[in-house]
């Protein structure tokens, strides 16, 4: 079985419950997975994983610079294995946004970056308004109230589809482990 690298950023946690739950499943297929935060002060050594998954959330309407970074330091190991990429935003709980190829959060990381993960998706995330700051609090109110979202400040809600996030982790598992991986067909999970 393979080691596989789960790099994240998290903001307010829900792309490291992804990413632990991501762990967990290939775990339960006999693959060691790693947790690491990106931009921690551990240098990673990306050589000692056969696949690397990044998972990223959004905040003020993008990935965090930390994420470009982690990309452009290990862009020679990323791309000499398979890799995936995941986002996590909440526009990903509406129909027609739920996937890579409509998602618009994953279309600017496309022009953003020439790094073509084996595998790309995105997951829905969760609005919890007691965890924000008044700031973001507010913004946050304003954009679900435009996209007919929740916005009593005392709720929390998860968008996050935990079967689509098996199958994520199922997908990364199957992947052979050899060097021209990221050249054949790229796939994506809907």
């Amino acid at each position: 079985m393979s080691r596989v690298l789960i790099a994240f950023s998290s903001v307010d946690g829900q792309t490291l419950k992804i990413g632990r739950y991501i762990a967990d499943c290939l775990q339960r297929e006999g693959h060691s997975a790693t947790l690491m935060a990106i931009g921690g002060k551990e240098p990673v050594q990306i050589q000692s994983f056969d696949k690397v998954i990044v998972g990223a959330s959004i905040r003020h309407g993008k990935h965090r610079q930390e994420v470009y970074e982690f990309i452009r330091r290990n862009r020679l190991g990323l791309e000499d294995r398979p890799t995936a990429f995941f986002s996590v935003n909440v526009v990903a709980r509406k129909a027609g946004k739920d996937s890579p190829e409509t998602n618009p959060y994953i279309k600017k990381f496309k022009e953003r970056t020439t790094w073509r993960p084996t595998i790309i998706t995105v997951f829905a995330g969760r609005i919890n308004y007691s965890k924000y700051g008044i700031f973001d609090r507010e913004v946050i109110r304003l954009i679900m109230w435009l996209t007919n979202g929740p916005t009593n400040r005392h709720s929390d809600t998860e968008f996050t589809n935990w079967d689509s996030v098996e199958r994520f982790a199922k997908q990364i598992g199957a992947i052979s482990v050899h060097k021209s991986c990221n050249s054949s067909a790229r796939l994506s999970e809907a």
